[in-house]
This record gives structure tokens, sequence and C-alpha cells, in this order.
């Protein structure tokens, strides 16, 4: 079969569909890098919103350990749940990169992978309340065993090295799949708090180890457009929870004027921390496993501190109205602390290499100080947040107009 030069891959899926000539199961080879108008599909798209769920669930539970006063144990739960997410999310993004050929055994073993997530959302209340993980870790197994599912499939269409990468993958997925059958037999405390961390740092060796000796062919536009859509449903979940709790708040303590500084000071902080995530392009940084490795795991700070925001205003909401066994500081705390470091992190990630001159470059670094130090401005702190948030979209905007 012979093909123009801007005609599609023979086996790359159809934009609207299985045409009717093809086979609905299809080889799974790889898709091009340089691949033309690459963007996320709706099964993607719907995969990512049903993985909200699970981040909703997670951040529920972490507003009711703060709201009574188990933030450590809280937040440590909440980033335990909110791995597992994440993880099975990040390793399907980056496979559906190189892999998608959207096919219908494609799409069932990914449906199979959103069963998953919904069984893990079903265990979170269980996890945060008493420790137990059991529907957590069955949720897990049903994404991951689908996981390698979908690497068996592209190592069977292949070959050479290709095929030892995708072997290495559905090996690393079900070999890490024993030592999280092996936690549930661990006693809590620090010993099973030891072998988690473990098994964390070995999972996120396994797309180390598999791809040491080739690179899959995962698409760097692609990947930034699912990264960035991902972060928007995260951001737009914590505008969902954090209206929730203002709603109620003023319905059940008519406390309209307690809450007014905390909806608007999040509203900021939401808005602002959407525009300043998209302000520069990632995707031409993403040239390469070693910035990628770098920038895709250290979203994992980024996604959990902005689900967390969302957590963090509801919390704040309670306290104002009296509802919450903690103090004023304490629920400012929850808003700033993880706002800062999303701050933190979307320099750290991407923004700072696209900064000119060192006032672009403390632009955010210094707005994360400015936004932990409104920790104590007491019932104005979330407020005093947002305006240093909206502040910084300003100033940020006005220094890359002068440079530009």
């Amino acid at each position: 079969m012979t093909t123009t030069p801007d005609a599609p891959h023979p086996d790359a899926p159809h934009p609207h569909g299985v045409p009717p000539h093809r086979s609905p199961v299809r080889r799974m080879v790889e898709r091009g890098r340089d691949e033309e108008h690459r963007v996320a599909s709706p099964l993607e798209l719907f995969f990512d919103l049903c993985f909200v769920v699970a981040v909703a669930q997670g951040g529920v539970q972490l507003v009711h350990a703060v709201a009574e006063g188990h933030a450590g144990s809280g937040v440590f739960d909440y980033a335990r749940i909110f791995f597992a997410i994440w993880w099975a999310w990040m390793n399907f993004t980056w496979f559906a990169s190189a892999y998608d050929n959207d096919d219908a055994l494609y799409r069932v073993v990914t449906l199979v992978q959103i069963a998953g997530v919904l069984v893990l959302a079903a265990g979170v209340t269980q996890a945060f309340e008493h420790d137990n993980f059991t529907v957590v870790w069955l949720g897990y197994l049903i994404m991951r065993v689908a996981m390698a599912t979908h690497w068996l499939r592209a190592a069977a269409a292949s070959g050479g090295a290709e095929r030892k990468v995708a072997l290495r993958y559905a090996g690393g997925v079900m070999l890490c799949q024993v030592g999280w059958l092996a936690l549930q037999f661990v006693p809590a405390g620090a010993a099973q708090n030891g072998v988690f961390l473990a098994m964390v740092v070995l999972e996120m060796c396994v797309p180390v180890y598999a791809e040491r000796d080739r690179q899959t062919s995962w698409h760097p536009h692609h990947i930034a457009e699912r990264y960035g859509l991902f972060t928007i449903i995260v951001l737009g979940e914590t505008v969902a929870a954090a209206t929730v709790a203002v709603k109620s708040g003023i319905e059940e303590n008519d406390a309209l004027g307690e809450l007014l500084p905390i909806a608007a000071g999040g509203l900021l902080i939401v808005f602002a921390a959407w525009w300043i995530y998209f302000a520069v392009p990632i995707h031409d940084r993403l040239r390469s496993n070693r910035q990628a490795f770098v920038w895709g795991y250290g979203h994992y700070l980024i996604f959990a501190s902005a689900a967390a925001i969302g957590a963090g205003i509801e919390v704040a909401v309670e306290q104002a109205v009296g509802e919450a066994h903690l103090s004023t500081t304490a629920a400012s705390a929850a808003v700033t602390v993880p706002t800062a470091v999303f701050l933190a992190m979307v320099w750290a990630l991407h923004a700072r290499f696209f900064k000119v001159g060192l006032a672009q470059q403390l632009t955010l670094p210094v707005c994360a100080v400015l936004v932990l130090a409104a920790t104590f401005a007491g019932q104005w702190a979330v407020l005093a947040a947002g305006v240093a948030m909206a502040l910084t979209v300003v100033v940020g905007v006005s220094l890359s107009a002068r440079s530009a």
C-alpha cells in the first residue's frame, strides 16, 4: 500500500471512527511522533472525566480529615490515593499517545480501566476512615491488568527493541501488582508506610527501565494537551466543590458576610492558576525522555495540589461557619499551602524555561511566598492569597509584553 506524504498512517485511527471496510480489531502499531493535527480523542476525554470522580472522592475525605483536626493522616492518605489515580492515568496517557489505534478491543480494555478507577473511588471512604485499602487495591488491580493487556497487544504486533520495551512494561506492571498485594498483609504503621514508599519508587522505575534502550513514540503536542486537559478538569472539580461548600454555608448558616471573602479569593486563585499554567506552550520542550520523565512525574504535585485547593476552600468555609475543629490559621493554610505548591511546581517544570531576566524568573516564586504569608491574614487569608495570584498574572503579562 502506498501513501502520499500527507496521508495518515495506514493503521492510524480514523478521525470519525472505524471505517466500515476495516476490521474492528487491528494490529497495535506505533504512531508517528510527527503526526499532524494530533488531538485528544473522545475516549481520552471520557477517561479523564471518570478519573476525576475518584479525585473528587479523595478531596471529600481530605476535607473531613482536616476539618476534624487530623490533617497529618488525612494528607498522607490523600497522597496515597492520589498516587494510585495519577499513576494509572499517566501510564495510560503516555501509552495511548504512542499506540492508540481506536479499535474495538482498545476501547473495551480502556473502558475496563475506567471501571477500575470507579471501583477505586468506591473504596476511598474505607481507606480514609478505617485504613482499609482492599477496595482501592482491587480497583488499582483492574486498571493495571488492563494496562498490561494493552502492552501485550503492542508486543504481539512488534518485534526487536520495540517488542522488548512493551514486554518490559507489561512485566513491570504485573510485578508491581504482586508487591501491592503483599502490602495488604503488612500491619498498618511505619512498616506499611515504608513498603508503600518502596512500591511507589518501584512503579516509577518501570518506565525508566522499560525505555532505557528505546524510546516509545509518544507525541509531544498530544502529551502536553492531555496534561493540560486534565489540569482543566481538576481545576473544574475544585470550582465545583468550592461552589457547593459556599452554597451550603450560606443556606444552612446564613453566613454570607463570612463566606464572600473566601468565595471571591477562591475564585481568583483558580482563575489565576489556570492562567499561569497555560501561559507558556510546553510541548516544544518535550523532545526526549530526559525532559519528559521529570515533567510528567512532577505533575503529580501539580494535579494533587490543584485538587487540594478545592478541598482547602471547603475547609475554610466549614471553619468560617463553625463546623470545623481547627483554627482560622490552620483552615487558611489548607488553601494557601497547596496553592503555593502549585505555583512552585508550575515554575519548576516549565514556566522558568520561558522567563527572560530576573524579574520574570522571580514572579512565581515571590507569589508563592506571598500566598504563604497570606495564611496569617485571619478571615481575609483566602482573599489575600487570591489577590496575590491575580496581581501575579497582571505583573506577568506586563513583563512579557515589555520583553516581546
